[in-house]
């Protein structure tokens, strides 16, 4: 990019800011244009300074970095967030794609695969921490099989609906390409996962993942629609 990458952190700990303003003061492609350290500052944050990237801690004080990812997205899909962890879990990296989140790392990622993670995300690619994905995929493939009747108790329609969760469209975005409202959209996905006993959207990512296509293919990076 000719311009520098407008970058946001998000961190609840203030010595792990300290950590990222000072990686990204280093690098001259790059300037910081926010802060947040909780879910709430984070969406006032990016709403006011409009970021190309957010580097995102999964877990804030005051809630999810997963559902601030997914309130800013929504608000602005223009916005790219990589969410930032210190633990692999696979059940956060399918919550985080299905927020819209571009990339899912570790903590103890090295400095200069962070700055490399960061202008992909910037680019408009998706990566994933190879530590993240290898415990993704074997979830995907040590997952019970789903029967068939799961996927028949919903319309044509859900069914549609539900694979485009899978790959992280918000529910403005499922309402673009379907071209339905937004409310329609939403009381769609309440009917699917009333239907299925799920309690979150996450929860129905999982399902798609382990009943057809993966949601995360067999590679670190996907297609930034994934």
């Amino acid at each position: 990019m000719s311009q520098q990458i407008r970058v946001m952190i998000v961190d609840d700990h203030e010595i792990v800011r300290e950590g990222l303003r000072a990686l990204v003061h280093r690098e001259p492609s790059m300037c910081l244009v926010g802060e947040g350290h909780s879910a709430q500052s984070a969406i006032a944050e990016a709403k006011r300074t409009s970021p190309d990237v957010i580097v995102m801690d999964v877990r804030l004080g005051d809630g999810s970095g997963i559902e601030a990812c997914r309130e800013i997205r929504a608000e602005n899909s223009a916005i790219k967030v990589m969410m930032l962890t210190s633990y692999p879990d696979e059940d956060a990296v399918f919550a985080s794609i299905l927020a819209g989140a571009s990339g899912y790392l570790l903590k103890q990622t090295r400095r200069q695969t962070l700055i490399e993670a960061i202008a992909a995300v910037a680019r408009g690619e998706s990566l994933l921490d190879s530590a993240v994905t290898s415990k993704v995929l074997e979830c995907l493939r040590t997952g019970a099989p789903q029967e068939d009747h799961e996927l028949a108790q919903l319309t044509g329609q859900e069914q549609r609906i539900l694979g485009l969760i899978a790959y992280g469209k918000t529910n403005k975005e499922i309402a673009r390409e379907l071209r339905l409202s937004p409310k329609t959209v939403k009381n769609y996905v309440s009917s699917i996962l009333g239907k299925m006993s799920f309690r979150r959207r996450s929860e129905a990512a999982a399902f798609m993942a382990r009943h057809s296509a993966p949601v995360v293919p067999d590679r670190t990076r996907w297609d930034s629609e994934g």
